[in-house]
């Protein structure tokens, strides 16, 4: 297991330690002292010990360092203000309180002052490390003494923690756990080693650590301008072991050259050249990537995480980041100069790293990414299981980084006619034989719809030939709540408690005849991703929708996973006998490689915003495999199905 020494957060200091930087925690400044009930005098009154400890506590804990020195004898004040003032320094603390404990040694003050004028005071230290995670509290111990007539405490580092000693100073030091893989539905891991540098600092090496940091957070720029945070760097440094190497950034090459070239001018940025298993081999687009904890970024993920550190920043790497990367074990330490010799105050144990292993099939997922190859445009495929609902391959091409496979939004157009097919034979007594009309012109509810005229025929030959004229006109023969409630059964619309982002589709109740007739035919305002048309072609196949899922063994809340729908048997037989005549003989028949192929090829187009833009549609099965290919542009999808079918 690598270990990474890792410093807290910078707490600010001065009169009160009232001011805060932007971020930062409340500091609780309240103290709570327990009275001495054995004291035969007044609790505050001399010769009582009692005050100069309260004072010396409560100097301490606001952050007046000066006037806690004062109380102090035995070296010179201005060793025991460096001394206290750091403290929160070297832990990177939030919050420091102090409280009295519950006895000060003898009896009664009178015995203190007559025999000795020596005294022993106990206290409770309680410090809140941050994001280092639960509070570390822990009893301290005073010796005093009374000079000239007053109480004053024997100054030694003892004092901050009993068992620190002369040159000796506090640390935090953390070990961080080798992060866990993701893998495929093999096992096998979806990540490449790669080469990359660890930028990073020798913190006692620093002339000037806040100028470096400042530096440093300025030139990093990542994805779209996110910057370190240069305030808690610095306080990750200062609390660090001052003689090991402590890394601030790990990036790839060549993803990051110009970031590493302006970083090499930085002074006292130290640079190691490592090779490690951060770039997605397949599906980066799902996998996601690793980067830098920028400000931003923390605040998604939350403690224990620091600035600089390598964390998931998208995808499943962001999604599972506590699961896959676990939580560091945390050490307080006291260590002399040199770091050699180190000894563990408190320590904190982390949580062990766990594979996230996905539903992908290596085989399907490189026949999808060779099927999408070559398309000039962007584009994107999803392939399930229709018996499981696993997802098999997710590729996505040309799409900039997003995974337009699990969020793109579009208009399915006639693909959504298995949907429409469906609700027909189910809801209004239609099969594949019915006789339809497929006219070149039909108005309906105030719009109209085209496309080339065919001879009157049964509802499959015209399904198969892409007649929009005929689905509009069947539109009148269902109302739009049935269309609605039939189009959830595909999923469209509903919960799928999938654990990464994606959109189920959209399909809104049709404001009149013109609106439902477009819907039948997928325009209008129905809109669908290639997942969820995917799962519609499942759902023919199987003859019932299954929830998606692409993550094994990753718990979910209770009630989180919709259960399975079932459509009626005679209604899906009719489906499936449309589909296959369709590959056969109508728009889909170039991705008949084999008898078992069954789907539909579309082209639509839609306004955005003033655009006016085309997608182009394939959605099929084969088997116990279901897919959807969905193209920014003019395409001839079943050539690319075919691609993906045969591998060639």
């Amino acid at each position: 297991m690598p270990m990474t020494n890792r410093g807290r957060r910078r707490a600010s200091t001065g009169a009160w330690w009232a001011r805060r930087t932007r971020g930062r925690r409340a500091a609780a400044l309240a103290t709570c002292g327990v009275l001495v009930a054995s004291l035969t005098t007044g609790c505050w009154a001399e010769p009582s010990a009692m005050p100069a400890v309260r004072d010396f506590l409560i100097a301490w804990q606001v952050g007046n360092y000066e006037a806690a020195a004062g109380r102090t004898v035995g070296v010179d004040k201005g060793q025991v203000e460096d001394a206290l003032s750091r403290v929160r320094q070297q832990l990177d603390a939030a919050s420091l309180r102090l409280s009295l404990g519950t006895q000060v040694a003898g009896s009664d003050v009178d015995q203190i002052v007559k025999k000795d004028d020596e005294a022993d005071a106990r206290f409770t230290v309680k410090i809140d490390l941050g994001e280092n995670g639960q509070p570390w509290e822990y009893p301290g111990l005073m010796h005093l003494r009374r000079v000239g007539g007053k109480w004053k405490i024997i100054w030694s580092p003892s004092i901050i923690h009993t068992k620190l000693k002369p040159g000796q100073r506090l640390a935090v030091v953390t070990e961080v756990p080798e992060r866990a893989p993701i893998t495929d539905s093999q096992g096998r891991p979806m990540l490449r080693e790669v080469g990359a540098y660890m930028a990073g600092v020798f913190p006692g090496q620093l002339a000037d650590p806040q100028k470096t940091l400042t530096v440093l957070a300025k030139q990093t720029k990542i994805d779209g301008g996110r910057r370190l945070d240069a305030e808690r760097l610095l306080g990750r440094v200062q609390s660090a072991p001052p003689q090991d190497f402590l890394p601030l950034l790990t990036l790839q090459v060549p993803t990051h050259n110009k970031l590493i070239q302006r970083l090499k001018h930085v002074p006292g940025i130290e640079f190691r050249a490592v090779r490690a298993p951060i770039a997605p081999a397949y599906a980066p687009e799902l996998v996601g990537s690793l980067g830098p904890a920028t400000a931003d970024r923390l605040q998604q993920v939350g403690a224990p995480y620091q600035p600089g550190d390598t964390i998931g920043v998208s995808g499943i790497q962001l999604l599972q980041q506590r699961r896959l990367a676990g939580t560091p074990t945390i050490r307080v330490v006291a260590q002399d100069e040199t770091g050699r010799n180190t000894e563990e105050l408190r320590s904190w144990p982390g949580q062990k790293p766990q594979e996230v292993q996905t539903t992908l099939d290596p085989g399907y997922q490189q026949r999808a990414d060779f099927a999408l190859r070559d398309v000039p445009s962007p584009a994107s495929m999803v392939m399930t299981q229709p018996s499981t609902g696993a997802v098999l391959a997710v590729s996505n091409h040309g799409t900039g980084g997003r995974n337009l496979a699990f969020e793109g939004s579009y208009p399915p157009g006639l693909t959504f006619g298995i949907v429409s097919a469906e609700a027909l034979f189910s809801k209004a007594g239609m099969n594949q034989t019915t006789e339809t009309t497929c006219p070149s012109s039909v108005t309906i509810g105030g719009t109209t719809f085209t496309n080339k005229a065919r001879k009157d025929s049964n509802f499959a030959t015209h399904f198969a030939a892409s007649c929009k004229t005929t689905l509009a006109q069947l539109s009148t023969k269902l109302d739009a709540q049935t269309l609605l409630k039939e189009a959830g059964q595909f999923g469209i619309g509903q919960s799928w408690g999938l654990t990464v982002p994606a959109f189920n589709g959209s399909i809104p109740t049709p404001a009149n005849d013109g609106e439902k007739a477009a819907a039948m035919i997928g325009e209008g305002r129905v809109r669908v991703s290639p997942l969820a048309m995917a799962l519609v072609a499942a759902t023919a196949q199987n003859g019932s929708w299954r929830p998606p899922y692409v993550l094994k063994d990753v718990p979910k809340a209770p009630g989180q996973t919709p259960p399975p729908q079932y459509l009626q048997a005679e209604p899906v037989a009719s489906l499936k006998k449309v589909l296959g005549h369709t590959a056969k003989y109508g728009n889909a028949r170039g991705a008949r490689v084999s008898s078992d192929v069954v789907g539909v090829a579309a082209l639509t187009t839609y306004k955005d915003g003033d655009r006016t833009r085309t997608v182009s549609w394939f959605v099929g099965a084969a088997g116990d495999r279901a897919f959807a290919i969905a193209v920014e542009g003019r395409a001839f999808t079943p050539a690319i199905a075919k691609k993906f079918l045969t591998g060639r």
